[in-house]
């Protein structure tokens, strides 16, 4: 098998193993021995590769290979011009201190399925859509960077991973595919 491309859908744990009556990876794929390279946490949404090379696992999982992540995010709030300023700006977070990144506003993408549950809405609080692209991936990073800059997450979906991508190989929440390792250089 060469990798598993997974559209990991809300409130999904990345894992296989049950816990607490949640939702995990077993109740969507039915492949034994892989494993996730990478995770996204609970109530993130959007792609995961999984394999049962452990090798490649290592190599896509691991920091020093930056494979560039894409992030849409959803914040509570509309980012000025200085805010996206602080967002591709290394952001210490007590932890550690992100590397720089890329971060634009964009529109609501068109093709996004809906979320169960939906967003909460609140007429006297917009909303704004950004996309983020990180060479690191630290646990809950995007959402603990948008906070920092005043802009907390309603929705985080992953888009890319390397070269791949949901334009490149469109999935549902729930849906996956068997892809190339060679699929990931873009």
């Amino acid at each position: 098998m060469a990798l598993i491309l997974f559209n990991k859908p809300f409130q999904v744990l990345c894992q296989f193993s049950p816990q607490d009556g949640k939702a995990t990876l077993a109740d969507h794929l039915a492949i034994p021995n892989i494993y996730p390279a990478g995770r996204l946490d609970y109530d993130s949404e959007g792609l995961m590769l999984l394999t049962d090379d452990g090798k490649l696992q290592h190599a896509i999982a691991h920091p020093d290979h930056k494979e560039a992540k894409v992030y849409l995010v959803q914040v509570d709030g509309v980012p000025d011009a200085a805010s996206l300023a602080r967002l591709q700006a290394p952001i210490e977070l007590g932890d550690f201190t992100t590397l720089p990144c890329q971060a634009v506003r964009i529109a609501e993408p068109e093709w996004l399925w809906p979320r169960n549950p939906p967003i909460r809405q609140r007429a006297e609080q917009p909303t704004s859509w950004l996309a983020i692209t990180l060479q690191e991936g630290k646990n809950r990073q995007v959402r603990r960077m948008t906070a920092a800059v005043g802009l907390p997450t309603l929705r985080l979906l992953r888009t890319a991973i390397g070269g791949i991508s949901l334009a490149t190989h469109p999935l549902l929440p729930g849906e996956w595919m068997e892809v190339s390792s060679k699929d990931l250089k873009p």
